[in-house]
């Protein structure tokens, strides 16, 4: 994971999470490769566990 946390701070125009689509407001992350904004660190997670190729998830869950 390699992402950016803004605490306090909202983006200049409207922005929207990634994954959950919630509007952001006082904190959030953001990608550090892809500058994708997140709402918190469980909407970053879940989108790049969903990202990653079959075989990478079972070898992780074993």
């Amino acid at each position: 994971m390699r992402f950016v946390l803004v605490n306090g701070r909202t983006p200049f125009r409207k922005t929207f999470c990634l994954w959950c689509c919630e509007e952001i407001s006082g904190s959030y992350l953001r990608d550090v490769r892809t500058l994708l904004p997140y709402c918190d660190h469980e909407c970053y997670a879940l989108h790049h566990e969903a990202l990653a190729p079959i075989g990478e998830r079972v070898r992780a869950a074993s």
